[in-house]
């Protein structure tokens, strides 16, 4: 049994993982998990993400939940060195990014995602701006620390490329899709970081992804 993914494609969750998978070119299933119908609720689903959420992920006998876990484990199984675990600093370093992207960088996105795209495309409402702006505030207060980090280093943990900075780009899709895109113009370095992400081959064949419609 090869590796499978339980989730929409369009999920940043979900997007996070596969992403992963390709960077190391691992051979794996997309199953897709109809979220507006609630399929994700599901007593089947639950067995794989108890949480009800996405993404679920299995390999073989192993099932996976945690998007971030899920992504280590898939860049440790195809022996990436986006973790960076040959050097236990960087490594560290790594980490601590991660914990900032989800932290600061994805609680801010996330409200700004559901409200953009979720509410008015998925569910037919108005999006609530107060909470687009209460966001879009707490997104630039993240983005001086970003720009200040990488006005010193190309990228997040240092000169060269790691999960830390592969993570952020499911929500930076996202942010670049949107209405609040030119958020980022007044910092220039995270600008020209994001655009180096979304040319990575990986993140374009999961951009294709996120775009199709699901079957």
């Amino acid at each position: 049994m090869g590796m499978k993914v339980y989730g929409p494609a369009a999920s940043t969750n979900v997007a996070r993982v596969l992403v992963c998978l390709e960077e190391v070119d691992a051979e794996y299933e997309l199953v897709h998990v109809d979220m507006p119908s609630g399929e994700h609720k599901n007593p089947e689903h639950l067995v794989r993400n108890p949480f009800g959420q996405v993404p679920a992920f299995q390999d073989g006998e192993l099932i996976l939940t945690e998007s971030r876990a899920i992504a280590k484990y898939v860049l440790r199984k195809g022996g990436s060195q986006l973790l960076r675990e040959c050097n236990l600093s960087e490594s560290a370093v790594v980490n601590v990014w991660l914990e900032v992207e989800a932290a600061h960088f994805n609680s801010a996105m996330s409200p700004i995602i559901f409200q953009c795209f979720v509410v008015p495309m998925v569910m037919g409402g108005t999006p609530d701006m107060k909470i687009v702006e209460e966001n879009l505030n707490k997104l630039k207060k993240a983005l001086e620390v970003y720009e200040a980090r990488l006005s010193k280093f190309k990228y997040l943990v240092g000169d060269f490329f790691s999960l830390a900075d592969l993570s952020h780009f499911p929500t930076a899709y996202y942010l670049l899709g949107g209405p609040h895109a030119s958020v980022i113009d007044a910092y220039p370095h995270v600008k020209a970081w994001i655009a180096d992400i979304m040319a990575r081959p990986s993140v374009k064949k999961v951009t294709e992804l996120m775009k199709m419609p699901s079957v």
